[in-house]
């Protein structure tokens, strides 16, 4: 009769390799969707294998709103601009009569939206500018450490989506270089996404206000004005890219139609690419939305990923838990 040591070796030696490895995304179920993101890993990280990809060239891109956090009922730094026009409003009595800044003061969401792109970039611009880059960062992170979800009641950066995360962490361990690429204002995202994503301020790409240099009391400040220099979305997004890296994402991941020209760029490179969208359909646990939602609408996005075949994230059977601090 073999010794327990050799009977427990016997057993686990019978089990398939998956089963005894850590797995590297416990938050997913076992669907097609974390199938997919191993299989793809699996695939340019062997060496030997026929499609193995060098380290350098391994770079993955990801959207921030909807796709690492949520962006729902607002993206966050709407609400952030609001609260802006909020502290700002004593000394602009003008913005009584004024839209958006009338429906900002008195915290009307629908009022702010209902102003148009036109409306919401004169909004960023006005709360935004007219500081230096380092009053601006204190600023964000003041107000990321008191502002709460208005559903969940937590830090807006305790609402990223834990199964994103791992994802990060995943590529990362596989030699990934991981950037976000985001819509959202670039400056608002580099004073957090390090301590919340891993992802340093320098693989952050997004929006941007004009900024310039000045001497302010004899010394040299960057003044950030109310005047936006760039909106990093749609077909800015490869741009971005592209300009900042000199190469072809191989993997790219969005949840809306404003990430779409991020993926088709990526999907159109030679060799394996991966592809995937969020889609937000739990109502529960989070939001459901996708083709009507002027907060991130999916519509395009989802009808060309369905035809390419690229990975589309059911939230509500592909994901165990949403965020970090769910059970």
């Amino acid at each position: 009769m073999p010794s327990c040591k050799r009977l427990v070796l016997l057993i686990l030696g019978s089990w398939p390799t998956a089963i005894l490895a850590e797995d590297p995304l416990p938050s997913w179920n076992e669907r097609a969707a974390k199938q997919s993101i191993v299989a793809f890993v699996q695939r340019v990280t062997v060496s030997g294998s026929p499609d193995f990809v060098p380290r350098a060239e391994r770079i993955a891109v990801f959207d921030n709103d909807g796709t690492l956090w949520c962006e729902q009922p607002a993206y966050p730094q709407f609400v952030f601009g609001m609260d802006r026009a909020r502290g700002l409003a004593p000394q602009h009595p003008e913005w009584r009569d004024r839209e958006p800044f009338k429906s900002a003061v008195t915290g009307d969401l629908k009022g702010v939206t209902a102003s148009g792109v036109k409306g919401l970039i004169e909004l960023t611009a006005v709360t935004h500018g007219g500081m230096t880059t380092d009053e601006f960062d204190r600023i964000v992170q003041d107000w990321l450490a008191t502002a709460r979800h208005p559903r969940f009641g937590r830090p807006y950066t305790e609402c990223v989506y834990q199964p994103m995360l791992e994802v990060l962490t995943y590529l990362r361990a596989n030699g990934f270089k991981t950037y976000i690429v985001s819509g959202g204002g670039l400056e608002f995202m580099r004073p957090w996404t390090q301590r919340v994503y891993a992802i340093p301020p320098e693989q952050v790409l997004g929006s941007t206000i004009v900024t310039r240099f000045e001497l302010r009391d004899g010394k040299p400040v960057l003044m950030r004005l109310a005047e936006i220099e760039l909106i990093n979305d749609k077909a800015a997004k490869p741009v971005a890219i592209y300009e900042a890296t000199g190469r072809r994402p191989l993997a790219a991941f969005g949840n809306s139609d404003g990430d779409l020209e991020m993926l088709q760029w990526t999907a159109a490179g030679a060799g394996p690419r991966f592809c995937l969208f969020v889609h937000h359909t739990d109502a529960d646990r989070e939001y459901a939305y996708d083709r009507d939602s002027p907060v991130g609408r999916l519509d395009k996005g989802l009808i060309e990923a369905a035809q390419k075949r690229w990975t589309i994230v059911d939230i509500k059977k592909d994901w165990r838990r949403v965020f970090p601090a769910d059970k």
